[in-house]
Formats: structure tokens, sequence, C-alpha cells
């Protein structure tokens, strides 16, 4: 049995068509829009210490930046991996993952930054939420960040920064309202 020559295209026409073919159909099936370089090792160890899967459409960023906070003890008025409280901890995800600067406190979280405000089933991954110890709006008291299947993140004075559900008792008799403040 003879192989064909590919060194010699003149005789195999067609290779030369089936390379453009096929680097055409990969070029073709990406998105306008430049990927960025995915870690999946990363995105596999923020899934563990989340909580939850991460699938290819959601916000990588977001996610590997959480899980990268997800121990750091608590410290009032703190603002870094040292000790931080819950407003820091939104701060610096805002700051890291969004671009965007937001108020250093909960309260003022709450009152400025221009939120587009949202039902609890309407919430999406970014999204800032808020609590009230004495159940009062005015009260804003603890702000926390909406991650996925209504996990948010957050820094407990007892815990550091730690993930719960907003669906627990507790959390629900404490939540006021819930914002969007990047840009989707």
């Amino acid at each position: 049995m003879v192989l064909p020559d590919y060194t010699n295209y003149t005789k195999q026409p067609l290779l030369p068509i089936v390379v453009v073919f096929f680097s055409l159909a990969i070029v073709s099936c990406s998105s306008s829009r430049q990927l960025k370089h995915v870690d999946f090792h990363s995105l596999a160890r923020a899934g563990i210490i989340l909580g939850f899967d991460i699938e290819k459409h959601d916000d990588h960023v977001l996610y590997i930046e959480a899980a990268s906070w997800v121990g750091v003890p608590y410290g009032y008025g703190g603002i870094t991996r040292k000790g931080v409280d819950c407003s820091g901890l939104t701060y610096n995800i805002y700051k890291n993952v969004y671009g965007t600067k937001i108020a250093r406190n909960c309260k003022e979280q709450f009152e400025g930054n221009n939120h587009k405000y949202k039902r609890l089933k309407s919430l999406q991954p970014g999204d800032l939420v808020f609590f009230s110890s004495s159940h009062l709006e005015k009260d804003i008291t603890h702000v926390g960040i909406y991650l996925k299947n209504g996990r948010f993140i957050h820094a407990r004075s007892s815990r550091g920064v730690t993930i719960d559900d907003l669906a627990s008792d507790y959390w629900k008799k404490r939540w006021i309202a819930s914002g969007c403040v990047k840009e989707k």
C-alpha cells in the first residue's frame, strides 16, 4: 500500500481546503467578544469552596474572587484579608471584580449607588443583599453579595467570611432588600 505524499500540496489539493475549512469553523464558533483565559483549577477550587457547580455561562471572576475571601477573619472596620467586615468585603469584591467603587459602610451602600431594587426571586450573581437585625428598613446592619442558588457571601462577626443560604429562617427574617449596583 502506498501512502499519499502530503509534503507536496499540488498532489493533494483538498488538504489546504480542509485545513482552511476547519480553521474557519473554529474561529466562527467563538463569540465576537474576546474570551479570557479560563483557569480551570481556580474554578474547580472556587466551586468546592462556594458549594455549587460553576457553569460555563457563570461569572467566573466573581466566583474566584469570592472564594478567595472565604475564611478571612472578621475585623470590625476591616478592609483587608487580615480582617474584614461585611461592607469591607462587598467594597473589595465590587472593586476587584467590577472595577466599581461603592460606599464603605452597609447603610451607605443601601442608601447610595443608585440601586435598582429587586425581589429575592429575581436576584442575579453580584447583587447586594441587605439585612437588618431590628427588621426596620431604615436600620441596615448587614450586607452581602448574592452568588447563586440562593447562596450569598458575607462577613459574620462570629465566623468571618462565609457562605450562607438566603432561604434559612435566620436570613429570611432579617432580609430587607436586594439591589444591583453594577452595570449588567
